[in-house]
């Protein structure tokens, strides 16, 4: 016989609420607050791997220390995500102001660089997470645009001060790999995870039913 199941988004980002609704999978937001300072010489993938697995394991936390008297800790699962970008192996963040972030896009102004995206999966007995690569290429970035494109509003939450599906992707000539993994959730790898937790997503995409396996 199939349980019923709970889907949270441990994310305050709406790019990865959109992205989750975009797969028609029903679900619920808990944000998490966690510190996204990168230790010490820790490399990318292991830098988002670790936040992304924090973040599903903090809002599985949260959950249960609400103690929501319909959720069932066996039936709950739980999607972390981070994102950040590299350039020259360098690891850049938000930006913290106009000058950080227009310093950002001057650096990554006609080159090639590489956004790294974890995404983590969890219930009360594991937790699982993969790490996906991406390409993007962005054609020259005059000073003037960088401080105008600051002056929207846009880039001052995103990692390497920039949002692809917005404004941001006037700037981009070429991406290699997953375009949802830029954005912030990996949608073929958070599927695959899913799956790997058996949770027949496509009963819920067909008639609504959220079901385990």
């Amino acid at each position: 016989m199939s349980e019923t199941f709970s889907i949270i988004l441990a994310s305050q980002s709406p790019r990865r609420h959109a992205l989750l609704a975009q797969m028609a999978i029903d679900f619920t937001i808990q944000i998490c607050a966690i510190d996204e300072t990168p230790l010490a010489q820790e490399q990318p993938a292991t830098y988002v791997e670790r936040l992304a697995r924090e973040k599903a394991q903090a809002g599985f936390e949260i959950q249960q220390a609400c103690g929501a008297s319909s959720t069932n800790s066996a039936t709950t699962v739980v999607i972390g995500a981070d994102t950040t970008v590299v350039s020259a192996g360098q690891i850049l963040g938000k930006p913290k102001n106009q000058a950080d972030a227009v310093r950002m896009l001057l650096q990554l102004s006609g080159r090639t660089h590489e956004v790294y995206t974890g995404v983590a999966v969890c219930n009360a007995k594991r937790m699982e997470s993969q790490v996906v690569v991406s390409k993007v290429t962005f054609r020259q970035i005059s000073p003037k645009e960088a401080h105008s494109y600051w002056q929207t509003g846009e880039p001052g939450d995103k990692a390497g001060g920039y949002g692809i599906q917005g404004i941001g992707s006037i700037f981009v000539e070429r991406i290699e790999g997953s375009s949802s993994a830029v954005m912030g959730l990996p949608t073929l790898q958070t599927e695959r995870l899913l799956e790997s937790f058996n949770i027949d997503t496509w009963s819920l995409r067909v008639d609504g039913r959220r079901t385990f396996n």
